[in-house]
């Protein structure tokens, strides 16, 4: 027997029972080759850490939202712009060229404020970084404004009666009017679709799982709110191609939601159906639908245009924010974290899969 200084502060032991024949037992009782041992340990059905969120929640603001809607909205008007630049529509060109320089500059306001301050997205085209869609989407908004702002410069001037201070670079802006306007629409689809990317691209459970089919919707998205925009301030005579955008945006839009909403984890998926985010998509559903049969059926009536053209902005604003929204709340709750992790495991598993860094033999 040792004995240590400690001992005194050690528990007393309990007395052992004695065996028939004198001998002292152990207390365990005789299970025979251990096979029936009882688990010392339940079963542990893991959330996270004292209830807290798995992953951090983005740490945007919904200055963020207005920015994925108003870049929408810029990307989708350049288009018409170039539209009614090639087939003789001046109206519909002034307007769509306005409002892209109007949407793109209240969302680098909304970005900007969003950083905190001005520098750091200059900071960002330092480098840039083509695995990073932060870093290619600066550019993709850099390059994109500027067609934007050649091209509405040139109408502003014209609006004026040409008397803007120009002086002799006023025969340079009318050269370069055109191919601004065609640079403009060269990145007016990779304006609209980057933002989903980033989205998908963050940890953040429903953003990620859809990251997949959110690119189709934020573009389908963007054609609605340009199409019902230009059809608000265009008169019909001239917003044919709006007309045709917006049921196009209309088809596409419904289509991706459901295509998205089917193919995510149903666990990952709710909060697309519940709460803020929830209502917000579902009207934005009804809008576009409503939106899209006034178009269809009474496009060339002003009032109904104007009317349909407001409900298709609406719709398209309550999708990026629903998506915003229904990204944040899934952060909050560890429930969208761990229940998509383990039915993925679970389906790993049941396909033979348990030799690679994700599974293990069971």
């Amino acid at each position: 027997m040792t004995h240590s200084e400690f001992d005194s502060f050690r528990p007393p032991e309990p007395a052992r029972r004695r065996r028939a024949g004198g001998k002292r037992g152990t207390g365990r009782r005789d299970v025979g080759d251990g096979s029936r041992e009882m688990p010392m340990v339940p079963e542990p059905e893991f959330t996270s850490y004292y209830g807290r969120p798995v992953v951090k929640p983005a740490p945007w603001t919904e200055d963020v939202a207005a920015y994925l809607f108003l870049g929408g909205v810029a990307a989708g008007s350049a288009l018409l712009g170039l539209g009614g630049q090639l087939t003789g529509r001046p109206t519909l060109r002034r307007n769509a060229r306005l409002s892209a320089l109007t949407a793109v500059s209240f969302g680098a306001v909304a970005l900007v404020k969003d950083l905190g301050r001005p520098e750091r997205f200059l900071n960002m085209l330092r480098t840039i970084k083509l695995t990073s869609p932060m870093s290619v989407g600066s550019w993709i908004l850099s390059a994109f404004s500027v067609g934007t702002a050649v091209s509405a410069a040139a109408e502003v001037d014209r609006m004026t009666g040409a008397r803007l201070p120009l002086g002799p670079l006023r025969n340079l802006l009318q050269a370069v009017e055109g191919p601004a306007g065609f640079e403009a629409a060269l990145f007016a689809g990779p304006l609209a679709a980057y933002t989903a990317v980033l989205l998908g691209d963050t940890a953040t459970p429903t953003w990620n799982a859809a990251h997949e089919e959110l690119p189709f919707v934020f573009v389908s998205s963007a054609a609605l709110a340009s199409a019902g925009l230009a059809m608000i301030t265009t008169p019909v005579q001239e917003a044919g191609p709006a007309r045709k955008l917006a049921v196009l945006g209309v088809m596409g839009d419904v289509v991706a939601m459901r295509v998205m909403g089917h193919r995510m984890d149903p666990v990952v998926a709710e909060p697309l159906h519940q709460g803020k985010a929830g209502v917000m998509l579902k009207w934005s559903e009804r809008l576009a639908a409503a939106g899209g049969l006034g178009t269809l059926l009474g496009g060339r009536n002003r009032a109904v245009a104007a009317a349909s053209g407001l409900a298709l902005l609406a719709a398209s604003a309550l999708t990026r924010f629903g998506v915003f929204e229904a990204g944040l709340s899934s952060a909050r709750d560890p429930r969208y974290t761990i229940e998509p992790q383990k039915n993925r495991l679970a389906a790993r598993r049941a396909a033979g899969i348990t030799g690679d860094s994700i599974t293990t033999a069971g």
